[in-house]
């Protein structure tokens, strides 16, 4: 056990090494292989802070029931009731003018207008969940309220969410689809670079099997190099997202806060952050692994 740990322990030695001794090449190998990781890894991220932001909306078809602005406190009581008996409404909930009234007025851009009007122009609302999401069924239920008294304009309010989780699912197979063609231009790039390492170190290579070196022995020291690449190409990219989080965090907390959305761009997570070295570190020990098993003259075995 303690000569399989020194083994290992010169081969990590000789593979850093090797990383520091052409330290511009190893530079620019990093900047490529950190590039390569940042469009998927970025793309998580961006999708990781969109979430909350369309955590409190559901796709759930909801129905918004306005009443006409004329009518009293009395119509609205008997309009709940009404759809409280209603055998396909699931829940409703009552959103009183005043209410509506006093959240626009909190609206920055909203208060110096509304302050201006004579009178309250916001009607008492019902939001109504169906208990049937069939698109036929909800169109029933839309038609049958607006013949109600006293109810001015209703409203489906579910095209736009599912639009919505249509957009993000989308987001996220484009992720998965970019992130398989980066990895496989991640190995590529580790593949070529092993293939230049074996051709520099051919004589020593030649020399350690006349010597009775073991293939094991041969290819531990390429194997943790293709690791450690990739580790550092892992690392290279968590900084890009991590600066680039950072320098957009208040121009885009601004944008939103325009729209009502009180947001803080958030970097990657411990679990994502994770899995990103995780992944470069294993396919620049994979580009490692197929490169050699090309261009060394033994079959390829692990160490």
């Amino acid at each position: 056990m303690n000569i399989w740990l020194h083994h290992h322990r010169s081969a990590l030695r000789m593979a850093l090494r090797r990383l520091i001794s052409t330290p511009l090449a190893t530079l620019l190998s990093l900047l490529a292989i950190g590039i390569a990781l940042t469009l998927p890894a970025g793309g998580q991220m961006l999708l990781n802070n969109i979430r909350p932001l369309v955590g409190n909306t559901s796709a759930t078809p909801q129905i918004s029931v306005f009443m006409a602005t004329d009518a009293g406190r009395d119509a609205a009581n008997e309009l709940g009731t009404r759809l409280k008996k209603h055998p396909l409404v699931k829940q409703q909930q009552f959103l009183p003018r005043e209410d509506t009234l006093q959240r626009m007025r909190a609206n920055a851009g909203l208060r110096e207008v509304i302050d201006v009007l004579p009178d309250n122009p916001f009607p008492d609302a019902f939001i109504v969940t169906a208990r049937n999401e069939r698109p036929t069924t909800l169109d029933a239920i839309v038609d049958e309220f607006r013949q109600w008294p006293k109810v001015a304009h209703v409203q489906l309010d579910s095209a736009w969410a599912r639009r919505l989780e249509a957009l993000l699912h989308l987001g996220r197979n484009a992720i998965i689809l970019l992130g398989g063609l980066l990895a496989t231009g991640l190995i590529a790039i580790t593949f070529n670079i092993i293939r230049m390492q074996v051709l520099t170190h051919r004589a020593e290579i030649e020399v350690s099997q006349l010597l009775g070196a073991t293939n094991r022995f041969i290819r531990r020291p390429f194997l943790y190099f293709g690791a450690l690449l990739g580790l550092g190409g892992g690392i290279t990219a968590w900084l890009m997202i991590a600066a680039a989080a950072w320098w957009l965090r208040a121009p885009l907390g601004d944008l939103l806060l325009l729209y009502d959305f009180n947001f803080v761009l958030q970097p990657l997570s411990l679990t994502d952050s994770a899995m990103l070295l995780g992944a470069a570190t294993g396919l620049g020990w994979l580009g490692a692994l197929l490169s050699l098993g090309q261009h060394l003259r033994h079959p390829c075995t692990l160490g």
